[in-house]
């Protein structure tokens, strides 16, 4: 099912055009029949009137006179003839027609004369043709164009041949033929203009609808991809049909929840900090009342890796988020900042580029993710090249390094928390395996999204996407 569009209003309007059209094909080739048959009724139903006053004025003359009116009537478009043989019954290809026929001939003589056959057939030439040299059937005359010219056709056009035979009062079998000529075979304008109004119409209303019951479930989407970025957004309005306005007020319930379990997941982490640095404190200043130098380093050591791995594991444990203040932050003064403070344990970071325009997000928070991908580029690559590509749609920070890399399977591993690339698990080398968690996270609180990829000339490269026009959490 490839050929399906993906969006649910596409789909909709695919499926509703499909069945209009193939109603207004069905209604089109039901009228086009009903029309050819109202047109063999309508020249049935004349023809039949015709026959029925020929067999009145047949039956109220004699043999001389019914022969004069015969000899009359020898040319289209009805033939009557007295000397023919009785016809054979119809087959079933015009049995139908032939029925219709015979019943409104009957009709029209009120059954006051036996009809003996009726046939209809679809015929190219006349019912009856020429009989020997020099007499002609209906529908037909001598050439004139020279001594030996034959007999050429004359008469209405192909169409519908109906012979019928009526039993007179004294026995005499009278034939009629008639002819009805094919309708003419242009096309019903006004039905296909009727047909073309419609079709605009039920597809205007059809779109009109398909957009206002798609509109709601637009406006949940885009509601549940804010609320990733920000769980304090405006609740959705409650309005509109009864099913639209219990998805909002669930969505707007599911919001309310979520916010209480974060603040009081916020609570408890608070708590807890506040009680771990307490006897963090007194270790720290009990290990400094250790007379050994050496153990007095080693307890202080110790104290200093627990203390920053209770701190990471906190951090992720919030989001990386400390509530902080959506605002605009200048990304330029911020690199400068980051080059600053990694120059200080002697990293070389060189920057390029320049943002366009401020960037609205949380400072503290930015400056910490992308800290985190220059210390990296430093730690493993040996220096740390920064690269701001900006635009209106969005904002690039590439970080790049000239280390050995990472296997492919380790590219997307690496965000996972407390997973490090580097497996002796030394702290001074790998880290608590929290720092790339907590950076990913800040990116996609500010909307945007955080990659590795392994560059064609060696090293890694950081791609930090950021966009425009997003509010940050």
């Amino acid at each position: 099912m490839r050929w399906l569009p993906r969006s649910l209003f596409s789909r909709l309007v695919l499926v509703l055009l499909a069945g209009l059209f193939v109603a207004q094909l069905v209604s089109f080739a039901i009228h086009m029949q009903e029309r050819g048959e109202l047109l063999l009724r309508a020249g049935g139903v004349q023809s039949a009137q015709r026959i029925a006053d020929v067999v009145r004025l047949l039956e109220s003359s004699d043999a001389g006179g019914r022969r004069a009116i015969a000899k009359v009537l020898a040319e289209p478009p009805l033939v009557v003839r007295l000397d023919r043989p009785l016809l054979a019954p119809a087959d079933a290809a015009s049995g139908s027609r032939s029925a219709l026929f015979a019943s409104l001939i009957r009709r029209a003589l009120d059954d006051a004369w036996k009809v003996e056959a009726v046939s209809v057939d679809a015929a190219e030439e006349p019912a009856w043709p020429p009989h020997g040299r020099g007499a002609y059937g209906p529908g037909w005359m001598r050439g004139h164009a020279g001594a030996d010219a034959g007999p050429r056709r004359m008469g209405p056009p192909p169409g519908l041949a109906f012979v019928a035979q009526v039993r007179l009062k004294d026995g005499t079998l009278a034939t009629f033929e008639a002819r009805q000529a094919e309708p003419a075979a242009g096309w019903p304008y006004r039905l296909l203009a009727s047909l073309a109004v419609l079709l605009v119409a039920v597809v205007a209303v059809s779109l009109l609808a398909v957009r206002w019951t798609t509109r709601p479930l637009k406006a949940l989407a885009d509601a549940a991809d804010d609320l990733g970025r920000n769980i304090h957004r405006p609740p959705m309005e409650e309005s509109g049909p009864i099913e639209v306005a219990r998805a909002a007020r669930a969505f707007n319930t599911m919001q309310a929840r979520l916010v209480a379990y974060l603040r009081e997941r916020a609570s408890v982490l608070a708590a807890m900090s506040h009680d771990l640095k307490t006897p963090v404190t007194r270790l720290r200043l009990r290990a400094e009342l250790l007379p050994d130098a050496e153990l007095r380093r080693k307890f202080t050591q110790d104290l200093q890796e627990m203390e920053t791995m209770v701190a990471a594991t906190l951090d992720y444990l919030r989001g990386g988020q400390g509530g902080e203040a959506v605002q605009p932050v200048d990304m330029r003064a911020l690199l400068e900042s980051v080059q600053a403070d990694v120059a200080e344990t002697g990293g070389e970071v060189a920057l390029s580029g320049r943002p366009l325009a401020p960037y609205p997000g949380q400072p503290t928070a930015l400056k910490r993710c992308i800290r985190n991908l220059v210390e990296n580029a430093v730690k493993y690559g040996r220096r740390a090249f920064v690269e701001v590509q900006d635009g209106d749609a969005e904002l690039l920070i590439l970080v790049r390094d000239e280390g050995p890399g990472l296997p492919p399977e380790e590219l997307s591993r690496v965000f996972e928390p407390f997973h490090r690339a580097e497996p002796s698990r030394n702290r001074d080398t790998g880290g608590t395996g929290l720092g790339l968690t907590i950076a990913r996270g800040i990116a996609e609180a500010h909307g945007g999204r955080l990659t590795l990829h392994n560059r064609a000339e060696g090293g890694l490269e950081a791609r930090l996407v950021l966009p425009r026009g997003q509010q940050a959490v």
